[in-house]
């Protein structure tokens, strides 16, 4: 794909093996450019873990996510996935969408679909290392801009600060379904 003016080219094609962005070998966490549905397996042994912890209306709306869309966005080169692995384990990942802001033609966006960390490694600077290796992929990448949301019941605001961002929206929810 093509920015209007030529002056980048998204390259998010899903790489062909794990690339290691960073290592920390106190604890052995290791983050890694991956394909998605390459490790759909894995991600869908920790999804409902993620969903019981942060999904709002639960008894309303199953787990039951679109993985052709994911599948189709990843084959068009618009998905920016890493994983965050303790000895190989996936401890962690961030799955979001790079395209051209729909307002904003000549701004390359990634914008965030989900990010998870597992319980028994938060505290400490795991989800951290996991957004500094985004945020390294997304500018080789040429992105302008990053959107990343946090839950409000589940606020993980300091961590975007600490990485030098700041609030710029607040989204608000109501069940309107039956």
């Amino acid at each position: 794909m093509m920015l209007a003016d030529s002056r980048k080219e998204v390259i998010s094609q899903p790489v062909e093996a794990p690339i290691s962005i960073s290592a920390a070998p106190r604890s052995f966490l290791t983050t890694h450019v991956e394909s998605f549905m390459e490790r759909l397996d894995e991600l869908q042994a920790i999804f409902p873990d993620h969903w019981e912890e942060l999904a709002l209306d639960k008894d309303k709306t199953p787990l039951d996510p679109m993985w052709n869309v994911y599948a189709a966005r990843e084959a068009a080169g618009e998905m920016l996935f890493v994983t965050l692995r303790q000895r190989g384990r996936l401890v962690g990942y961030f799955a979001g969408f790079v395209a051209p802001g729909l307002h904003y033609r000549q701004c390359l966006t990634l914008t965030m679909d989900i990010y998870y960390t597992t319980p028994d490694i938060r505290g400490g600077t795991a989800g951290l290392r996991l957004m500094r290796a985004v945020m390294k992929e997304a500018k080789r990448r040429g992105v302008d801009r990053v959107y990343f949301g946090s839950k409000l019941h589940k606020d993980s605001g300091r961590l975007f600060q600490a990485m030098g961002m700041k609030p710029v929206e607040t989204f608000y929810s109501a069940w309107i379904g039956g």
